[in-house]
């Protein structure tokens, strides 16, 4: 059964070799910081500031640059990756799947008619929806083939998926 996210939800800061894994955690939700052009240091201090687990496949970081919370992931396959990190926080999805922006974080919200006619292929505007856009990038988003592809990866990581959302 999947649950609303409460406050105390874990927040990740992920490094520039995770940005797949990133997305995937997104996906399911979970507010994840991205920014391959940052530098280490301002990684960690942003990481500990926000309160934020550092996701990383990078040891200097984990070794050296100490944050307050941390993962060294060496495995190179994203849902593997993910797998690891569910299993090591605990985490399971939640109602909140495919409400925040892939690229950016943002959390999305419906589009308005104008915006669904303007971004969206003339194929795709018969779907039963929802459709969504990213307030941070104007993105759009709707329940297309990539999703139905994504949420039986999800699945394959987390059964409860199959039984609640019929994957």
């Amino acid at each position: 059964m999947m649950t609303e996210q409460p406050e105390s939800t874990p927040r990740f800061a992920v490094d520039a070799m995770l940005g797949r894994l990133a997305r995937w955690l997104r996906a399911l939700g979970f507010d994840t910081t991205y920014s391959p052009d940052i530098d280490d240091h301002d990684l960690v201090a942003l990481a500990n500031c926000e309160q934020r687990i550092l996701l990383t496949r990078d040891r200097h970081l984990i070794t050296f640059l100490r944050p307050d919370q941390g993962l060294l992931l060496t495995f190179g396959r994203p849902l593997t990756q993910l797998d690891r990190v569910a299993r090591t926080f605990g985490l399971s999805p939640t109602d909140d799947l495919f409400n925040r922006c892939l690229m950016c974080n943002s959390r999305l919200r419906a589009a308005t008619t104008d915006e669904i006619t303007a971004l969206v292929p003339v194929r795709s505007r018969a779907l039963p929806g929802p459709f969504l856009v990213c307030p941070g990038c104007s993105r759009i988003y709707w329940p297309g083939s990539h999703v139905k592809r994504m949420r039986q990866s999800l699945a394959d990581l987390f059964p409860e998926l199959q039984a609640d959302n019929g994957v």
